[in-house]
């Protein structure tokens, strides 16, 4: 007998405790300019982005570095359920402009068939400065996809069963693996002890999504800079977890995050890498801009106009961007 899938909402008459959502974006005034083309994304603010809107200087190539390099853009987009998801990963206009590889990297990956199939979106961003970063920011990425394929059917399971404390150890554990191994590969290529516990050349943001339509339950989980957010009701709301403290007081390093959400039709999910989620939070026009393309009624964009969304550019944020969207229908 089937059992009935739990969307992780507290029995009638039983409180439990809750990460409290910070309060919606304020919405400033909106000022656009003009896009280059069609496809073009044109800018906010006073005055335009100190770069180029367009890729100028590709990164550096040697012999040995060919399976490594990485595009200047990577775009995908599914029907994942009940939701519609669209993803996109650039360089950043500093980036393009000094011949730098993308730091940030997307992994979009499903697992299985039918029902029980489970679809995996990891960001990865790489620290600034850092050696490697975006090479550390994609094997992340690809870590946890393995982790994540082999454990699928039982990640589906415990998802549509709402089996949430089984969920969040099981996600950490994978997870601090991944960080493990990064750390052991530092150590094993340098001359000098590499990062310690808890510092990390790169950070991994990560969305599970069930493909069966009836199960409607979010997951999301990682550590490292970024956002997690909501567009509901023309609204922006900040969903980022605030993870427990200690005795002590907070966890070293980045914290292990954890939040399971219930989706509701018309919401939009927004997961993004510290390139995209700080300009967002920091510049009210951006926000209300995308809100305005983005809610309901206008529904998912398609893929060509979510990369103009995405690109819209705001003086002072040169960074790269990593946007993920999951529009519930």
């Amino acid at each position: 007998m089937a059992l009935a899938r739990a969307p992780w909402e507290p029995p009638e008459g039983r409180a439990v405790a809750r990460v409290p959502e910070r309060p919606a974006v304020p919405f400033g005034p909106v000022r656009t300019w003009p896009a280059r083309g069609p496809a073009g994304a044109g800018h906010l603010g006073d005055r335009p982005p100190t770069y180029e809107a367009e890729p100028s200087v590709l990164p550096a190539a040697t012999p040995e570095n060919l399976t490594r390099l990485t595009p200047d853009t990577v775009l995908d987009g599914a029907r994942c359920g009940s939701s519609v998801l669209r993803a996109v990963s650039m360089r950043g206009d500093s980036a393009r402009y000094r011949g730098e590889p993308r730091r940030e990297a997307l992994l979009t990956a499903r697992f299985g068939t039918g029902p029980g199939a489970l679809v995996l979106v990891a960001v990865g961003s790489g620290a600034r400065g850092a050696d490697g970063a975006h090479l550390a920011a994609a094997d992340l990425c690809r870590w946890i996809g393995g982790a994540v394929a082999r454990s699928h059917a039982r990640l589906a399971e415990d998802i549509a069963h709402g089996r949430r404390s089984d969920l969040r150890g099981g996600l950490h554990r994978l997870t601090d693996r991944c960080f493990g191994r990064l750390r052991a590969n530092a150590n094993a290529n340098a001359d000098e002890p590499g990062p310690a516990p808890g510092d990390h050349p790169a950070g991994l943001r990560c969305l599970l999504i069930p493909a069966d339509p009836d199960c409607r339950t979010r997951v999301f989980f990682g550590a490292g800079p970024g956002g997690l957010l909501r567009l509901r009701d023309g609204a922006w709301h900040d969903l980022e977890p605030t993870p427990a403290e200690g005795p002590e007081g907070p966890p070293p390093g980045e914290p292990f995050r954890f939040r399971a959400l219930a989706a509701r039709p018309g919401d939009t999910l927004l997961l993004c890498g510290p390139g995209f989620a700080d300009p967002l939070r920091g510049e009210p026009a951006l926000a209300a801009e995308l809100a305005a393309r983005w809610a309901a009624p206008a529904g998912p964009p398609g893929l060509v106009r979510f990369l103009a969304d995405a690109g819209v550019r705001v003086k002072g944020y040169a960074d790269d961007r990593t946007a993920v969207a999951l529009w519930e229908t």
